[in-house]
């Protein structure tokens, strides 16, 4: 059986963040209705890559979902959201702080409606503070996490991620903070929760190096390509073939480790790299001698030894590299799915795995609308004539 069956998900968002929160819920089974305006719906079903001309992304974050159009702005919109969400568990939403409320939908309307719904909310900066009502975006958010400032070369600009980091990872924040209150509420019998997740502070819980750095040492840290004040050796290094890998040594043992496979046993006596404090003193020195022992060989040579060895190394994969590695097909890391436009599309699986209860992938992003009247009729009990209605009035 699914984990989430019997769990109904109210999504009135678009783009990113919230709506991938709500993608995971539906990957385990969760009954995602998505709520999109009549006539474009969610922007995302516009971004690219395109191929044939059709956005492709949506294929994959309008998954397992069942979507529906109705305007919120209107009084039937709203008395209908109502009814919906009565019937519902979660309501996830991303409209900037205080736009629910404008439209009569406020958290004393929506429990009035469900005493027991977990509201979750997701906007750039949160539900409080000076810059609650600013518009957020991922990539301006990731710069105000200090992440980006962190990102690069010192003699070069900050970098921004070249994917949507941000919005990811607070759709996962998300995502704890709804099972969390479902627990609190269904097996604790404790009061329904409201979560506000903003973009920046995902990024920003993980930066705690940085944070004690600055406060108990003063040092502010600056941009930097590679992991750095925290373990030594490790970095980026191009084997003699020309191939890119990555090789951390975070423990004392990963570097002895290391030192075995590098025939060099000597260092792990020599007052420069005896301990990790040692070795952050004499990280440049160290980094030389790993780099000049990797460049001496080719790819398959040196990952031959640092397996056997057991030192944390792994090629930098290209989307080629792990389109054809086998422990990605062996782990059903890329799902190839149907598609009515495509013939089939390719997307990453189900994260986590369950041994008894395995997520699914059912169908991919529906039309606009497409489960209106599946839904509507389902839920609020409307037949086909008064579907035709409220289409003409604008309201689905």
């Amino acid at each position: 059986m699914a984990l989430l069956k019997g769990i109904r998900v109210l999504e009135t968002a678009t783009v990113i963040a919230a709506p991938f929160c709500a993608t995971m819920l539906a990957d385990f089974g969760a009954d995602v209705i998505k709520i999109e305006m009549p006539g474009g719906g969610d922007p995302f079903r516009r971004l690219g890559p395109y191929h044939k001309g059709r956005a492709m992304r949506w294929a994959a974050l309008g998954r397992n979902k069942r979507c529906v159009t109705l305007d919120l702005r209107k009084e039937v919109g709203k008395e209908m959201f109502l009814r919906l969400a009565a019937q519902s568990d979660v309501l996830i939403e991303n409209f900037r702080t205080g736009t629910m409320d404008k439209w009569g939908l406020d958290r004393e309307t929506l429990l009035a409606a469900n005493p027991k719904l977990v509201i979750t909310r997701l906007t750039g900066y949160g539900q409080t503070g000076p810059n609650a009502g600013k518009a957020g975006f991922g990539t301006p958010a990731t710069a105000y996490s200090g992440m980006t400032y962190l990102t690069g070369f010192k003699d070069r600009p900050p970098v921004s991620p070249s994917f949507s980091l941000t919005d990811y990872v607070s759709g996962l924040f998300a995502l704890s903070g709804v099972m969390m209150a479902l627990y609190n509420r269904d097996a604790k019998q404790g009061k329904p929760d409201e979560i506000d997740v903003s973009l920046y502070e995902g990024i920003f819980r993980m930066l705690e190096v940085p944070v004690m750095d600055l406060d108990k040492n003063g040092v502010l840290r600056e941009r930097t390509p590679r992991l750095s004040g925290t373990s030594s050796p490790g970095g980026t290094y191009e084997t003699q073939d020309g191939k890119w890998v990555v090789l951390v040594c975070s423990t004392d043992k990963t570097w002895e480790y290391l030192a075995n496979a590098m025939g060099r046993a000597d260092l792990l006596t020599d007052p420069l790299y005896e301990n990790m404090a040692a070795r952050l003193r004499n990280d440049a020195s160290l980094d030389a001698l790993v780099r000049a022992w990797v460049g001496s060989m080719g790819y398959d040579e040196l990952q031959a030894i640092v397996d056997a060895a057991g030192v944390p190394t792994n090629l930098v994969n290209s989307m080629a590299d792990i389109f054809a590695d086998p422990h990605y097909a062996a782990r059903e890391n890329i799902l190839d799915v149907p598609h009515p436009e495509f013939g089939s599309i390719k997307m990453p699986g189900i994260v986590p795995r369950f041994v008894h209860n395995p997520g699914a992938v059912k169908w991919s992003g529906p039309e606009l609308g497409q489960h209106n009247a599946e839904v509507y009729g389902e839920l609020l009990g409307l037949d086909a004539a008064r579907l035709v209605e409220l289409k003409e009035q604008g309201v689905i």
